[in-house]
């Protein structure tokens, strides 16, 4: 796997950032260019618990773990597997291709203003599909972030 970077500078705290990351109706906004109607399932994204990124209707997508949460400055999963077909699976070919794979999102304060930083390991399968969809994804996050 190789690792994958992305970011852009945000002009609102990092604390209003992180809610809309990790707010449920916001993230399912700016997770919309990866696939419309995608949303997690989650404990409030709890270090260590389980999260599933799901797309329309709970089917496909990855099984992962909250890895660590630093509230308004770091998060990084653990992707474990994928969900297909409504099921979880962390033992065929393809889901072990994912298996320990990190996905980090980190926010860096700048005199009030905030620089999201994301890396993620990838496969040359989807390289290119997150080199053109995360910066629209981003752009989304910068939108919601700097709203009144």
């Amino acid at each position: 796997m190789e690792k994958i970077n992305f970011s852009i500078d945000i002009n609102a705290p990092k604390e209003k950032v992180w809610k809309v990351l990790w707010n449920d109706d916001s993230y399912r906004k700016w997770t919309t260019p990866f696939a419309e109607g995608s949303y997690a399932k989650t404990d409030n994204w709890k270090e260590g618990s389980k999260v599933l990124f799901l797309g329309p209707g709970g089917d496909g997508g990855m099984v992962s773990t909250v890895a660590t949460n630093k509230k308004n400055e770091f998060m990084s999963f653990e992707h474990l597997g994928v969900v297909k077909d409504g099921i979880e699976d962390t033992e065929s070919d393809s889901a072990k291709g994912w298996a320990g794979a990190r996905e980090n999102y980190r926010l860096t304060d700048n005199n009030g203003k905030t620089k999201l930083a994301v890396d993620m390991d990838g496969t040359d399968e989807f390289k290119d599909y997150f080199l053109k969809t995360w910066p629209v994804a981003l752009e989304k996050v910068k939108e919601l972030s700097e709203k009144n």
